[in-house]
């Protein structure tokens, strides 16, 4: 990674994207300032590539073919060896939702395609001035994972940040870049759980913290945590816990711990 004494022009940027005219015109405004530059052409190919060559930058599009952008950012993410290179976002897909999920799951910035040289050249340099101050050089050292792990721990970082939503495992898995029986596969042998165990798993701790802290009500928890009804909930609720919703506010609000084997 680039360090705070190093200027903008000696730093090493990825570029993703699967279109050459793109390619062309951001190699030739990035060479003309004296940037090191490697491409790749689809996300997971981003992925790889950044794991091998530790880029300073990476300006990632979103909309290509195999994985797009966000299925590698979510991966970039996941793994301790890339998740503190900055991802630059710098797409045709600027609508309000995309440009939030971009931001969400850990890009630094987004740029609109058609972009301008000049707009692209200053977030370029501010976010390696702002990395360069934050890096943290152990971060360079860190374990590698293998890949089945960082697509678990990828897999696990969007089902929480998405619990409220009807997730279909075949859409978790493309999100990653991944297909489902591989997604299956790994939540089955790294957790002991189906990916839908998990994300019940995941509901229900968020829900029971959110009956011990807050007051929100069973209806709106239920509706927060993805579930059609209170109803549904209530009956998931009890026969993981072995209390109602509410017997088990009652009871944590008392102080009476729930026994372990309710929550086992």
């Amino acid at each position: 990674m680039i360090n705070a004494n190093d200027t903008p022009a000696t730093a090493h940027l990825l570029i993703v994207d699967d279109s050459l005219d793109e390619l062309r015109l951001l190699k030739n405004l990035l060479d003309a300032h004296r940037f090191r530059l490697s491409v790749a052409f689809d996300g997971i190919q981003g992925y790889q590539r950044a794991q091998t060559l530790r880029p300073d930058l990476i300006l990632m599009d979103v909309r290509m073919p195999k994985a797009d952008g966000f299925s590698a950012c979510r991966l970039l993410k996941a793994d301790p060896q890339t998740r503190d290179i900055p991802v630059v976002f710098l797409s045709a897909a600027t609508a309000p939702e995309e440009r939030l999920t971009g931001l969400s799951i850990g890009g630094v910035d987004y740029v609109s395609k058609p972009f301008l040289a000049e707009e692209v050249l200053a977030r370029v340099r501010i976010h390696l001035q702002l990395a360069g101050r934050h890096s943290a050089p152990q971060a360079l050292a860190a374990e590698p994972l293998d890949p089945d792990e960082v697509l678990l721990q990828a897999g696990i970082a969007l089902i929480r940040h998405r619990l409220s939503e009807p997730l279909t495992v075949e859409e978790i898995a493309t999100q990653l870049g991944s297909y489902e029986k591989k997604l299956s596969a790994v939540f089955r042998q790294r957790t002991g759980l189906t990916v839908f165990g998990y994300l019940r798993e995941e509901r229900l701790k968020t829900a029971r913290r959110w009956l011990a802290e807050t007051d929100t009500s069973i209806q709106d928890i239920a509706d927060q945590l993805g579930f059609q009804n209170a109803g549904n909930f209530a009956t998931a609720f009890r026969e993981r816990i072995g209390l109602t919703p509410t017997a088990y506010r009652k009871s944590v609000r008392a102080g009476r711990p729930v026994a372990e084997e309710e929550e086992a």
